[in-house]
């Protein structure tokens, strides 16, 4: 090649600057990466407090920390209509990759319950980060220390005495209320509220008997022992050894199943771009979980929470929540959930 550049230099004064570009054009990248270049509002589909807007929260903590993205984070909480008031808003958006969703089983509840014009596919997936457990909680000082205890007491009384708080309505935590009245021959007054903080506090203050929280949302309560831990709505026991009461770890809470409920449900813990966003962009945001969830800050928060970690993206994410939205379908048909069209 510079043989030829030789030759053609001879002819043209304009070719040494030709052989330049052509220098540059050989050493350059194909293209740069993309990354935002404004900030990124993360929709959170739930009220603050939640264990949803807790994980935001947190991802937002160690992004800055760590500066894994130029640009902010901003956390909007969008609560209206059990959530469909986010889950809209970012189906709304197509082609903007500045903002990112939290998403979590409403996805596919909400649709079935009140005939939202919304389906998971209307998004672009990104990655699934952890699954997260529900457990059933009583005030501390209730008498009641074992879950078949406490099913035997609101099966016992008028239907409707005891009252269960919950997250939205005919969500995850109706759904797994409802299992619970089939299974125990029970009748609960469900109590639906804007999120699982909001439900911890009504507990405390015994505004209601129970609650179906997920551990973030009833953590700081039970280090503090306001509330008792019954059982976990999983097949195995959490894993996390580690004490957070005086006589208590996660691991020491019983499976539901164990005693004699077997009802078990968990929850995805992932992210969504609007429709119409491009590869390069999934990628960017894929990567920036990726690099979260190694984080030492991140294992942190996921011991404290009892999340079960479980990364997925591209076509395992996808197959994941097809899996996941027809488990859900099925529930919500049997809990009587699904909006009559």
């Amino acid at each position: 090649m510079m043989q030829l550049m030789r030759k053609l230099s001879n002819k043209s004064p304009l070719l040494p600057l030709c052989a330049a570009a052509l220098t540059c054009a050989l050493i350059a990248p194909a293209h740069a990466a993309w990354e935002p270049t404004r900030p990124v509002e993360v929709i959170v589909p739930a009220g603050a407090g939640g264990a949803s807007d807790q994980m935001a929260r947190t991802i937002q903590g160690i992004v800055l920390k760590h500066q894994l993205m130029k640009q902010p984070m901003l956390i909007m909480n969008k609560s209206g209509a059990s959530g469909a008031e986010g889950i809209m808003d970012v189906k709304d958006s197509k082609g903007n990759p500045h903002k990112l969703m939290v998403a979590f089983s409403a996805i596919y509840t909400l649709p079935i319950a009140v005939n939202l014009p919304f389906n998971w596919r209307d998004l672009n997936p990104v990655a699934m980060i952890a699954l997260d457990e529900f457990l059933l909680w009583v005030n501390a000082e209730t008498p009641y220390k074992t879950p078949k205890d406490y099913l035997a007491a609101v099966k016992a009384a008028a239907p409707g005495t005891f009252k269960m708080g919950g997250t939205g309505s005919k969500r995850e935590d109706h759904i797994i209320t409802v299992a619970l009245d089939k299974i125990a021959g029970a009748q609960f007054t469900y109590i639906p509220y804007k999120s699982g903080g909001e439900a911890a506090t009504q507990l405390v203050g015994k505004h209601i008997d129970s609650n179906v929280n997920n551990p973030s949302e009833n953590v700081a309560q039970w280090r503090a022992d306001q509330v008792r831990a019954l059982c976990v709505f999983s097949e195995q026991r959490m894993v996390y050894k580690d004490k957070v009461t005086k006589d208590q770890s996660w691991a020491d809470i019983p499976t539901c199943k164990e005693s004699g409920i077997d009802v078990q449900y968990q929850m995805l813990r992932a992210f969504f771009l609007p429709a119409g966003t491009t590869k390069d962009q999934v990628a960017f945001y894929a990567d920036l979980l990726k690099k979260v969830i190694a984080t030492p800050e991140w294992k942190e928060y996921v011991a404290k929470q009892a999340l079960k970690e479980t990364y997925l993206t591209g076509q395992e994410f996808v197959k994941f929540l097809e899996k996941d939205e027809a488990f859900h379908n099925k529930l919500m048909h049997e809990a009587g959930f699904a909006s009559k069209k």
